[in-house]
């Protein structure tokens, strides 16, 4: 089962990188191996949504991680293994029979995969791997692939020993044509296993955390600590969410940080139902049907739809998958930005309340309509939020740190003045006057 989001969201939270911006799988993405970063986009394409398979993964990676268990391949072994058993399929896409490799290729590759099968033996039967109860599964997977008789010679083979030329053919035949599909399993387990690795290596460099999964009735979210991973020097927040307080209304002005705060707590929760660690002190979720993000929402110029108009249609969305019972995580910065105060006002309102009355699901919505927030106090089980400012004479400064509450914070002509657009714009005028 897997985690219902889509292509806005990933955009939102800037999964993938854009040109020279990296995104948060670039932070993750240490693998030694090309099937392995494939095999991490996927996982970042499809987060799960079944709590034993988060907590099974997770588990795997945090005990190489506590362990700091290395990838016991070298690159150059691996490189020729794929680029060796590859060649079978470019020769089926070609078409026709000529050999792709030369003899001394193919030799290279034969000894690379009888290295690499000799090497992943010794890695799956090591202490620090045999023991590991959630990746039995695995290690059983690759064990049955190990233990075929067909590969029998392979294994006894003395790797220090330059192979026969017999002995390179019959292995080529054997790996690239009787077992090829066998040989290939294996380097698939290799590749989650490059992915496990590494991100638990991530994981012990940058000191994230493993979140904890659990399954409940209603929804729940627990983070301590949480910050944006890619923020260097990054103010970290807490934030508690349950049942019984399963909407947040944040507000705060511009430049406060509401849009990181939101991205910060919204990654944690997709990386978190990958398993995968998270950047925090302590994270516990329980395990939802969807994530839906909506941070920039882009005008549909396609279907001729102005920005208010995407809101709603992205808003209808959310509303059609919540309506089937799904337990979803929606976030909504400045929901209704789109259209003029009064409308905003009263869809912020008639939506959230709403919202709220969906108890399995959690949400999060920022504004900077503070008289809907005083509306919304009428329920219970919201949340009010906000990220501060000081001013330090004219100069306004930004704490980061949620604090209790709604405020009025709105500082956008102090920064207009403090910018000089005004003096700019009226030395400009009279210019043109005197010039006149």
């Amino acid at each position: 089962m897997y985690l219902q989001t889509d292509d806005q969201t990933i955009d939102d939270l800037r999964i993938f990188g854009k040109r020279d911006s990296p995104g948060v799988f670039d932070l993750y993405n240490k693998v030694h191996t090309r099937g392995g970063e494939n095999l991490l986009k996927e996982m970042f394409r499809a987060p799960l949504s079944d709590m034993g398979k988060i907590n099974t993964r997770s588990s795997m990676i945090q005990h190489f991680a506590g362990n700091k268990i290395p990838f016991p391949f070298s690159a150059s072994m691996f490189d020729m293994a794929e680029k060796y058993m590859q060649s079978v399929e470019e020769t089926s896409r070609q078409g026709n029979h000529k050999p792709l490799l030369s003899e001394k290729e193919i030799g290279n590759g034969v000894a690379a995969v009888i290295e690499l099968m000799q090497t992943t033996r010794s890695f799956i039967h090591s202490p620090s791997v045999s023991g590991l109860a959630a990746f039995a599964t695995e290690r059983k997977s690759i064990a049955t692939i190990l233990n075929d008789a067909a590969f029998e010679p392979v294994l006894r083979e003395n790797g220090k020993s330059r192979l026969a030329y017999a002995a390179v053919a019959a292995y080529d035949v054997l790996f690239r044509n009787r077992e090829h599909a066998k040989v290939n399993r294996l380097l698939q387990h290799i590749y989650y296993l490059d992915v496990l690795l590494s991100v638990a290596a991530v994981a012990v460099d940058r000191g994230f955390v493993f979140p904890n999964a659990h399954a409940e009735k209603g929804a729940a979210l627990i983070l301590e600590g949480v910050y944006h991973p890619e923020l260097k020097s990054a103010v970290a927040n807490d934030l508690r969410m349950k049942e019984d307080h399963n909407l947040v209304f944040l507000t705060g002005a511009n430049m406060a940080g509401k849009s990181t705060f939101l991205r910060s707590v919204s990654v944690a929760m997709y990386v978190a139902h990958m398993g995968f660690p998270v950047a925090a002190k302590k994270m516990e979720f329980s395990v939802m049907d969807g994530i839906y993000t909506t941070i920039n929402l882009p005008d549909n110029l396609g279907i001729g739809a102005s920005h208010f108009y995407a809101e709603v249609l992205r808003v209808k969305q959310v509303a059609a998958e919540l309506s089937k019972g799904k337990s979803i995580f929606v976030v909504f910065d400045e929901l209704f930005r789109g259209t003029n105060v009064k409308d905003a006002h009263e869809a912020s309102v008639a939506v959230a309340l709403s919202f709220a009355r969906k108890r399995n699901s959690l949400f999060i919505i920022s504004s900077h309509i503070i008289e809907a927030g005083e509306q919304l106090k009428q329920m219970n089980n919201i949340g009010f939020w906000y990220l501060p400012t000081r001013m330090n004479g004219n100069m306004p400064e930004y704490t980061y740190r949620l604090e209790n509450g709604i405020t009025d914070d709105r500082h956008g002509m102090i920064i207009i003045r403090n910018e000089g657009i005004l003096d700019i714009l009226e030395k400009g005028k009279k210019k043109a006057t005197q010039s006149v």
